[in-house]
């Protein structure tokens, strides 16, 4: 299934119905009297969180949605049948917005989460709502209104707890795949990954959700590469980890990489790059064991890193089971209530 995060769509509510002008009309029975029925309301339109869904693709091909209309209402004081209401569902993590006015309207985190993004309309009178002691044959109705329509953009942003940032092969797919039992695309050419991946890791009692993006290269803020369009996904993680290649084959300086990241994610949000991030070195398997330890040094003393980092390969599963620990103790924590 081809993932889509973002998508506009039309909604529409069902128009209320109008009221009904009548009056009885039977033998013997003179001056009977107004017995216009009122209208039905309209249907609204109501969209809901479902953890059944992961992606916005059906949005592709319907985009316009309607809710029913009220019946008008009839004679012998009938009421119009009520329009039923439109249920969309949407995936857990999904933002709406008035895509005429950008006015934020909802995010919709939990499982069944819901919200009304159009009212119905108003039901119509009768004639016989009219009467009164002065005017025993109102000629008088009202009509339904018309329900609310409105043009929504969706914004689907996945939840995971911890969210992987790199340029492109920096192995981010291979240490998806060897921490979880997601099976990304891997490959030995830039950006195998072309949408987010998630995949779960288990560690003790606990499930961490871990999200893969596509690489980052400079200029990505500004829409360059593919990663500007899912950057939006580790806004809800709580913890970044950014893998470097420290041994790259292009010849590139791990530390300028390091900074380019940095930059781009400042760029694009400042609360994002506040977010704690470690530093994950990867392929340690390409490099002497006393040359991984120079080479990490050296970039945590020129970058005056003072957060937590690891040396990792992958590809080897080397030293894999020290950071899930770690993200295990973190988020452990992390949750804990504040005692003071």
């Amino acid at each position: 299934m081809k993932f889509v995060d973002e998508a506009t769509i039309q909604v529409k509510a069902g128009d209320g119905g109008d009221g009904c002008l009548s009056f009885r009309r039977e033998k013997f029975i003179p001056f009977g009297g107004p017995n216009g029925g009122d209208g039905g309301d309209g249907g609204s339109v109501i969209i809901v969180a479902s953890r059944n869904l992961n992606t916005l693709v059906d949005f592709r091909y319907k985009r316009y949605f309607e809710a029913e209309k009220g019946q008008n209402g009839g004679g012998s004081e009938c009421t119009g049948r009520s329009g039923k209401d439109l249920t969309i569902l949407v995936p857990v993590g999904t933002v709406i917005y008035n895509a005429e006015t950008d006015e934020f309207i909802a995010d919709l985190t939990e499982d069944q989460a819901t919200i009304c993004v159009a009212k119905g309309g108003q039901h119509g009178l009768g004639n016989m709502n009219f009467k009164t002691s002065t005017n025993r044959a109102p000629r008088r109705i009202t009509y339904g209104t018309p329900g609310e329509a409105r043009t929504l953009r969706l914004e689907l942003k996945l939840l995971a707890d911890v969210g992987l940032l790199g340029l492109p092969n920096a192995g981010k797919s291979t240490f998806l795949g060897a921490i979880t039992s997601a099976r990304p695309k891997i490959a030995d050419y830039p950006f195998t990954t072309l949408h987010p991946q998630l995949g779960v890791v288990k560690v003790g009692d606990a499930s961490l959700v871990i999200s893969d993006i596509p690489g980052l290269i400079a200029g990505a803020s500004a829409g360059a590469g593919l990663g500007i369009q899912f950057l939006k996904h580790l806004s809800r993680t709580k913890l970044l980890l950014h893998l470097v290649d420290l041994n790259p084959l292009d010849g590139s300086n791990p530390i300028d990489n390091i900074i380019m990241i940095q930059k781009e994610l400042e760029s694009f949000s400042r609360d994002l790059a506040r977010k704690e991030c470690w530093l994950v070195f990867n392929k340690i398997d390409t490099l002497p064991n006393d040359e991984v330890a120079s080479r990490i040094q050296a970039i945590i003393k020129t970058l005056k890193y003072k957060g937590r980092y690891f040396a990792i390969s992958a590809l080897k599963h080397q030293a894999l089971k020290e950071l899930t620990y770690a993200l295990g103790d973190w988020f452990k924590s992390s949750s804990r209530p504040d005692v003071s």
